[in-house]
């Protein structure tokens, strides 16, 4: 799936130390899809990451954009049923 950055997220990924690749990854084969409590244009993806020891990323990105737009990532240590 093809996706850009906003700014918010390009910032949130170099903070939080999420790799490009590791983004696209969950944008193509997430274990788990939700759609935004507040936003329906929103969507959420989360997929363990192996290389940071399973911690579940979330990337939320609206969907209604071409290309997809990412609007931030982040660790969710929330999630344990992935």
């Amino acid at each position: 799936m093809d996706f850009v950055l906003t700014e918010h997220a390009k910032k949130r990924c170099i903070r939080r130390k999420v790799r490009p690749e590791w983004v696209a990854a969950a944008l193509a084969r997430p274990a788990r899809m939700a759609c935004d409590d507040d936003d329906p244009s929103l969507m959420h993806a989360l997929l363990p990451i192996p290389d940071r020891g399973f911690r579940v990323l979330r990337v939320i990105y609206n969907e209604t954009t071409e290309p997809v737009s990412v609007v931030t990532v982040y660790f969710d240590d929330e999630v344990h049923d992935l």
